[in-house]
């Protein structure tokens, strides 16, 4: 349980701050790239390979805005563009061998990180903060400003 519990609450946060913009410093870096990179290299692991229109909306951020954070994984040799067979306007994105170690190394220390904070939240509350969390996350969604 404490396991699921603190995977839920990485993912409420995740998408939260996210959504509210709070890391999309580029002078912060995560395991040697940008918040902004490693919020893409998180959602291409985890799709496994994904369009760029895809991923600036789960990112929400613009097309152009996403393409440029592309290029430099490309650039720096962690994801791949490949484009489809049967339509060469659709281009897909995935990891590369070392995409997918910075992606590893970013999951495991964030379901760590998260673990230490779920587990300093009193038990009898952690149903209560993940509750909250959830239906904030969803009152964002549902009031994106502009």
């Amino acid at each position: 349980m404490e396991s699921q519990g603190s995977s839920y609450l990485r993912e409420l946060i995740r998408i939260l701050v996210r959504n509210l913009g709070i890391l999309e410093k580029e002078d912060t870096s995560c395991c040697g790239v940008t918040i902004s990179q490693c919020h893409a290299i998180v959602e291409i692991g985890r799709a496994e390979e994904i369009s760029l229109n895809e991923l600036a909306k789960i990112l929400t951020v613009d097309k152009s805005t996403m393409s440029r954070t592309i290029n430099n994984l490309v650039k720096n040799q962690l994801v791949i563009r490949e484009l489809h067979p049967e339509d060469r306007r659709y281009v897909t994105i995935k990891l590369t061998d070392e995409g997918m170690k910075a992606f590893k190394n970013v999951e495991c220390g964030m379901q760590e990180y998260y673990k230490n904070i779920f587990r300093a939240i009193p038990e009898e509350k952690r149903e209560q903060v993940l509750e909250s969390l959830k239906l904030l996350t969803e009152a964002v969604n549902k009031n994106k400003c502009c």
